[in-house]
């Protein structure tokens, strides 16, 4: 005779199996929006709009791991979390340091962030898909006990408040704060190095 599976065990698992589907939607997202970000960053000198850009590839990593994590035998494995949790957390610090040289470069350089349509278009879609993706992780993150789920909510979290930060920094720019578009990536990357000490130590699950 077999026996019925616990309530529980297949609400955890049907949790683990949309936590794999939208991180799959998010990767495939992210490939879009990195491409975008990256060609009008580029195009109009924003520091802040290449590295969402960037932070784009980031969460793209991040969200790969959680697809790993969720795949197969590794679905039911604590050794895969935490191998995950440590990956996250080390995409998290892959991010920090790339923004803050291109901020030296670019203010070394001269360089002043122009208006761009395709950065206003694509960073304004994620303003408003992320937060949803990002909550939606972090509720099964702390359902799932996974800080590699968590954290790649909150990357999803951090794309949205760096859109804001770009639309904004881009606007500023118009009326002559050119310091806006690099303030905002510094900021960015402060908040990339707290976040990836959280996953780190597991704490993204909790908060």
């Amino acid at each position: 005779m077999v026996r019925a599976r616990p309530a529980k065990a297949d609400a955890w698992l049907r949790d683990a199996r949309r936590a794999r589907t939208l991180s799959l939607a998010t990767l495939a997202w992210l490939g879009v929006e990195s491409v975008l970000g990256l060609a009008a960053g580029l195009g109009s000198h924003s520091v802040a709009l290449i590295g969402w850009g960037v932070s784009s590839l980031v969460e793209a990593l991040a969200s790969l791991i959680v697809v790993w994590r969720f795949t197969g035998s590794r679905t039911h494995s604590a050794d895969a979390e935490d191998k995950a949790r440590k990956a996250v957390a080390i995409s998290f610090w892959l991010l920090a340091p790339y923004l803050l040289v291109h901020v030296a470069h670019d203010l070394e350089a001269g360089h002043r962030a122009a208006p761009s349509v395709l950065g206003i278009v694509v960073t304004s879609v994620s303003l408003v898909s992320m937060p949803l993706l990002g909550r939606a992780k972090r509720r099964l993150g702390a359902r799932l006990r996974s800080a590699a789920t968590s954290g790649e909510g909150t990357q999803n979290l951090l794309c949205a408040l760096l859109a804001a930060g770009v639309l904004a920094g881009l606007g500023l720019n118009g009326i002559g704060c050119w310091w806006a578009d690099p303030v905002m990536a510094v900021l960015l990357a402060a908040v990339a190095v707290r976040e990836g000490r959280k996953a780190w130590r597991g704490h993204a699950c909790c908060h």
